[in-house]
């Protein structure tokens, strides 16, 4: 009790300051990540950039979407893969010798793994994996240095944050990002894939192999005001009887309140609540890995390990979720983005306007830029400005969004104000190797 009233008198005494001495301007001047960390809530509130809806801007109903989703396709089923012999960090759950699962058709003509199929156990868990609570807006390169510790190599989160976002501001790490790192800067080998199945994080972690997920979340709590945000979670453990995960959680670790009760067993995440928020990054995961475990990674992912297979499966996964639940954006948008690996521009900006007459949260493209990719390949050079722009707007902190709206302007025939804007990119992280080629290649063309 006595806290609350401490934060209460705080919070009284910095409006009193604010209406004196500082104006909303001046404090939404300050950065945000000293902001929120030094900030009361009342003056965090008025500080913070002020969104005007919470949504991206949207497209007019009705749409021809339905025409999309074509014939229903059948799905492949999890698939039951070959799991080698039992690594030093053995799974938990000794004796359980569960009825093998056979091992469904697939729906594409991708070959299979043809060895003879093995259960796992009912339980499995990650052990030695070092908590880290993260800096502000710093979940992948905090995430990055948990999934490290594993295999007893200590990184900061400012070691990885130097490489994965040079620019303190920078508020996305893309997987593809994140699995250059591993492997480029580590001993050790990652991968990073979309369309994953629930029984593949299993795998992973019954025979030793971290993984990282990238989900949306509703945060909890007195911080439910922020709304959605993208997130990076480390998979330590699962236990088929509660039909639960344990992730490590740079942000919330095990409580509704940041930076508090890192419990060593990790957040529970229920397998429906994966279910419910793992699509809305096209599930997508980062399995990490000692360079002789590469085999049995390979494995585990099976026919995904094709880009292409991938590709097909992640299409077909998105017709079926869009078709069983039409009015759920992410399911458009993980078909936009599935389109979009096909060559498919057309009919993924279709899909992606679908996305967002239903509603898209206003963050979306901090995190994928399917929209941006498909408006510019079909012309629609004015959807990608608006849309970055609406990014942009207090929070000039996303390179991929500087870049594609550096391309449309150059498109337009605004050459001094795509080179800005490619600089801006290029300058704001100088490894986003895409702004560093476009604007190499415009200012060679002048």
């Amino acid at each position: 009790m006595r806290k609350k009233w401490k934060q209460l008198l705080i919070g009284m005494v910095g409006l009193l300051v604010v209406g004196v001495f500082v104006t909303p301007p001046l404090l939404r001047a300050i950065p945000p990540r000293y902001a929120a960390r030094w900030l009361p809530k009342p003056l965090l509130a008025i500080a913070s950039p002020q969104q005007d809806v919470p949504i991206l801007p949207t497209v007019a109903l009705p749409l021809d979407a339905g025409s999309l989703l074509g014939e229903p396709t059948p799905l492949a089923a999890p698939q039951v893969v070959v799991v080698l012999p039992t690594p030093t960090n053995a799974p938990l759950g000794d004796n359980v010798t569960p009825e093998p699962t056979a091992v469904p058709p697939t729906a594409t003509p991708s070959p299979e793994p043809t060895a003879t199929a093995v259960p796992i156990p009912a339980s499995a868990r990650l052990e030695g994996i070092h908590h880290i609570f993260q800096d502000w807006n710093n979940c992948g390169p905090a995430t990055m240095a948990m999934t490290l510790s594993y295999f007893d190599l200590f990184l900061t989160q400012s070691d990885t944050a130097a490489v994965l976002k040079p620019n303190p501001e920078d508020r996305n790490v893309s997987p593809a990002e994140m699995a250059a790192f591993v492997n480029e800067q580590t001993p050790y080998q990652a991968i990073s894939r979309v369309n994953g199945r629930i029984e593949t994080l299993k795998q992973f972690i019954a025979n030793g192999i971290p993984v990282i997920v990238e989900i949306g979340i509703d945060p909890p709590g007195e911080y439910r005001w922020l709304g959605w945000y993208g997130h990076y979670l480390l998979v330590v453990a699962y236990d088929d009887a509660n039909q639960q995960f344990f992730v490590y959680d740079s942000w919330f670790g095990t409580s509704d309140v940041p930076g508090e009760n890192a419990d060593r067993n990790g957040r529970n995440l229920t397998y429906a609540e994966v279910e419910s928020y793992w699509p809305q990054f096209n599930r997508n995961y980062i399995a990490v890995y000692r360079p002789e475990q590469a085999e049995l990674a390979a494995q585990i992912i099976g026919a995904d390990m094709d880009e292409a297979a991938m590709w097909d499966r992640s299409l077909a996964q998105a017709q079926a979720d869009a078709a069983a639940d039409p009015e759920n954006a992410f399911f458009w948008f993980n078909l936009g983005t599935s389109l979009n690996a096909h060559g498919d521009y057309e009919h993924a900006s279709t899909a992606f306007d679908q996305a967002r007459a239903i509603g898209l949260p206003w963050r979306m493209l901090w995190y994928q830029f399917g929209p941006y990719e498909a408006y510019y390949e079909v012309g629609r050079y004015e959807d990608v400005i608006l849309l970055a722009d609406v990014t942009l707007k207090d929070r000039p902190y996303f390179e991929e969004s500087f870049y594609y709206k550096g391309l449309a302007l150059e498109a337009t025939g605004q050459t001094a104000a795509a080179e800005d804007n490619l600089e801006k990119a290029a300058t704001f992280n100088p490894n986003f190797d895409p702004a560093v080629v476009a604007l190499a290649e415009l200012s060679g063309n002048r």
